[in-house]
């Protein structure tokens, strides 16, 4: 599905390009911060959580979407060149499977095309409603609501299609590993904030509204995260 109406990048740039300054990010939040700091460093290139400051609604977006509710699938394809790559990110962390991953994005997409006239605006992003459908779905999938985080570093470096010098990516890689392999052993409500607020670079509002949890709620929950995994990684050189 796509709109054909110019590039994703001319409605909404706001999003992580890609899982590497994700986990970047992470790194960021895990070594940067001071203990019993809840870890709000930015992401590279203005998302993530550092976006919570200027948690505003960008003008094109309400625009696009009043427009899909009044029927245009032209606007519609705008929204899904703009929140496909953040859904599938999700959706690829969730089942760890590029094919189902893809049929799973296909799907939200199907789903919320149908539903677009129910969504009411809550002064946040619609990256929150869209990722609230692939949630459900994946639950449907899996006949569990537990996150569960199935993607690998490999994939991620696949997925993104870069390359470090030899000796910097072997490195890159290896502490990567670790850092994917410290977030699995969290508790699974942990990990999905942290993926919410790092990897998709959700605000802590939109990330509250996914979770059905408060923001003070959430600002624990991540606290309590990188806590944990600043704990776990503790002595890595990063």
């Amino acid at each position: 599905m796509s709109g054909g109406c110019g590039p994703a990048a001319a409605v909404v740039a706001s999003r992580p390009v890609g899982w590497l300054p994700g986990l970047d990010a992470i790194w960021a939040a895990i070594s940067s911060s001071p203990p019993g700091d809840g870890g709000a460093s930015p992401a590279p290139g203005g998302s993530g959580p550092g976006r919570d400051a200027v948690d505003t609604v960008d003008s094109r977006i309400v625009a696009l979407v009043e427009l899909a509710k009044d029927g245009d699938r032209e606007a519609f394809g705008q929204l899904y060149d703009a929140y496909v790559d953040t859904v599938h990110r999700y959706l690829f962390v969730r089942v760890g499977q590029r094919a189902l991953a893809e049929d799973l994005t296909s799907e939200t997409f199907v789903r919320a095309l149908r539903r677009i006239d129910t969504f009411s605006w809550q002064g946040k992003d619609i990256a929150a409603w869209f990722i609230t459908i692939a949630r459900n779905l994946v639950a449907d999938h899996v006949k569990s609501a537990r996150f569960r985080f199935e993607v690998t570093t490999a994939d991620m470096r696949d997925a993104d299609r870069h390359v470090d010098a030899p000796d910097e990516e072997v490195m890159t890689r290896q502490r990567d590993e670790q850092l994917v392999t410290a977030i699995k052993a969290l508790r699974p409500e942990q990990a999905e904030c942290i993926t919410l607020r790092f990897l998709q670079g959700l605000t802590l509002a939109e990330t509250a509204r996914v979770l059905g949890r408060s923001e003070g709620a959430v600002k624990q929950l991540q606290l309590r995260a990188t806590r944990a995994l600043r704990v776990s990684l503790e002595g890595m050189e990063r």
